[in-house]
């Protein structure tokens, strides 16, 4: 099955309404290259499975971009913390219950989708975190192992050469090259810090028979404080879904998209009757209204399978991808960002 690109044309700052609805079943998230291999995973499973499930769908397409990792932000062997570890957050949400289950702080799992849904099927808890996570997926049979790779060392090692620059401390003073820091408060201000080369993988599907689920998976900021989470494992920030209304998938600086929970706004404005592409730019709007140059990329799709997306702050251009219905292949949206 081939892949082409659809380039959208409108102006910039102006939301992105791709197509009415292809069709059920439907498949959309976050980003293009690398993770379109996803969007073709999720899809085909809806198509071709027997008895198609929404929440197979979204985990399997995770996974596929865990194992290829996915512009080395998804999965095993990206994003290095201070430590030079990478840590893994993860979260996956039924859309008929609202029942969700999500990992934070993940540590030497590869598999952070599939223990994410472990929580959701086998426990009544909705996120787990850490070692305490590590510790649940292994007695849930996955295999603990080391997440570093040879390239994940290299940077870290080089950003310490560097003494540790750039990193995402503010209002403190190192005591060395690389720490230890203490607080200097003297000259606390608000500040808008942009996120280094991280993407994420957040995916919404619709099975045939309406049914929703979403699901997220990174692995968080390269250089990040150790113990750092992302908005990737909150409910309603890096993904949501809810069969009534529709569902989102979020991407960007979630230190900051966290604060304002996107999808979940955006579900609430479809909700209260806004369009896909109306709540896509609203929730972004709100973000950019305190954080003006804060990057992030909103992909959202009625329980119809009519979609949009809205961006900001990004220096290259914001991008999903979707399949629905009888599309012979996978297509791309390029998102420009709001004005």
């Amino acid at each position: 099955m081939g892949i082409t690109k659809s380039v959208a044309l409108l102006a910039l700052g102006t939301p992105i309404l791709a197509s009415n609805s292809p069709g059920l079943p439907f498949v959309i998230n976050t980003w293009s290259g690398p993770f379109e291999a996803a969007t073709e995973t999720a899809y085909r499973l809806l198509s071709t499975n027997c008895t198609p499930s929404a929440l197979d769908a979204v985990q399997a397409g995770c996974t596929t971009c865990q194992e290829t990792q996915c512009d080395s932000s998804v999965g095993y062997g990206g994003s290095p913390d201070e430590n030079c570890e990478t840590t893994l957050d993860a979260m996956i949400i039924d859309g008929e219950t609202l029942n969700a289950g999500a990992v934070a702080g993940l540590r030497r799992i590869k598999d952070a989708i599939g223990v994410a849904r472990m929580v959701l099927d086998t426990t009544t808890h909705t996120m787990l975190s850490g070692d305490l996570a590590t510790q649940f997926a292994v007695e849930m049979g996955f295999e603990e192992e080391d997440l570093t790779t040879p390239a994940s060392k290299e940077i870290c090692e080089t950003w310490k050469e560097a003494n540790c620059q750039p990193n995402y401390r503010v209002n403190v003073l190192p005591q060395g090259q690389c720490g230890p820091y203490t607080p200097d408060l003297s000259s606390r201000k608000l500040v808008d810090k942009r996120p280094v080369s991280h993407d994420t993988i957040s995916m919404v599907a619709i099975a045939k028979d309406g049914a929703m689920a979403a699901a997220t998976s990174t692995n968080g900021l390269t250089h990040k404080v150790p113990g750092r989470v992302g908005d990737g494992p909150i409910v309603g920030s890096g993904s949501y879904a809810d069969n009534e209304v529709g569902g989102c998938g979020a991407t960007g600086d979630g230190d900051i998209m966290m604060r304002f929970l996107p999808c979940y706004q955006a579900l609430e404005s479809m909700r209260r009757g806004m369009s896909p592409a109306e709540a896509a730019e609203d929730a972004v709007r709100r973000m950019v209204s305190k954080y003006p140059k804060v990057s992030s990329g909103l992909v959202v799709v009625d329980n119809k399978g009519n979609h949009a997306g809205a961006a900001s702050g990004w220096t290259g251009t914001f991008t999903y991808s979707f399949r629905g219905g009888d599309m012979g292949e996978t297509k791309v949206v390029e998102v420009p960002n709001i004005a």
